[in-house]
């Protein structure tokens, strides 16, 4: 498989305690890969340095695109324009605007008008945003929120929101859509549709997807890799079965030794 993302020796150090120690692995075009470790493994730090939200790392993340792109060379508000877009621990939604609109309002950078056509009214703007509704509509169709387009954010279930979220990222035509803990405060039965739409969102979009998350279940029949971080360092990178299987997984994660 093609590569996409290349994570090359990077390192972050806060106040000289070392985040992140070298940490290197590939993902694959069209690919799902968890990123697991115990809390303080540096999962979300990995995270805000490959989103740019930190830029004081050490090392590369290249994206490749049509050409590779350093995305150290991107500010934050550009990544997204790069093909990489992504989902918080806490919900980043419009309470006060239907779902529908809050698909909008994700779209905003792919609007194609300036913003005194938009304003406006002009016959242009008027068809690019048709365009977007009926892409939008397309999304809500495909994670199965459709009939709940036109309804507010605020009061709706804590599945829905998450739904609605990752929805969102798909208006921006990511390349990889990187997901902070999707099924973190879910019930059994929202993390099992959280399953189905995220391969069905893999398989409709041919999106890559890089999840950092506690539930070693989602994670193990969501992914076709996992990668194992444990105070900032790499472990392993492999299949499921296979890091499910790895000693030193075991020992870091899942607190055991199986010959103890």
């Amino acid at each position: 498989m093609e590569t996409l993302l290349t994570i090359d020796q990077v390192s972050m150090t806060f106040g000289g305690l070392k985040a992140l120690k070298n940490i290197s692995f590939d993902i694959k075009k069209g690919e799902i890969v968890g990123l697991i470790g115990p809390n303080g493994a540096g999962k979300t730090t990995l995270f805000n340095c490959l989103t740019q939200f930190y830029k004081d790392y050490e090392g590369t993340f290249t994206l490749h695109a049509d050409t590779p792109i350093d995305l150290r060379d991107l500010d934050v508000t550009e990544v997204i324009d790069a093909g990489l877009a992504r989902t918080f621990q806490n919900i980043e939604l419009i309470p006060d605007l239907s779902i529908l609109d809050n698909l909008l309002i994700g779209a905003h950078r792919a609007f194609k008008d300036s913003f005194v056509e938009e304003l406006l009214k002009f016959p242009r703007a008027t068809k690019e945003e048709k365009r977007l509704t009926q892409k939008a509509l397309k999304v809500l169709e495909v994670l199965g929120l459709l009939p709940l387009k036109d309804f507010y954010v605020k009061g709706q279930p804590y599945g829905i929101l998450k739904r609605v979220e990752i929805a969102r990222t798909l208006m921006s035509d990511p390349k990889l859509i990187v997901l902070d803990e999707p099924a973190a405060g879910l019930n059994d039965q929202e993390t099992d549709q959280l399953e189905a739409i995220i391969k069905l969102i893999q398989k409709e979009f041919a999106v890559t997807l890089l999840i950092i998350e506690h539930d070693m279940g989602f994670v193990m029949n969501v992914c076709d890799r996992v990668c194992a971080i444990n105070f900032g360092e790499f472990i392993a990178i492999d299949t499921p079965g296979k890091i499910q299987k790895n000693k030193a997984v075991q020992e870091a994660y899942l607190g055991r030794d199986d010959d103890a």
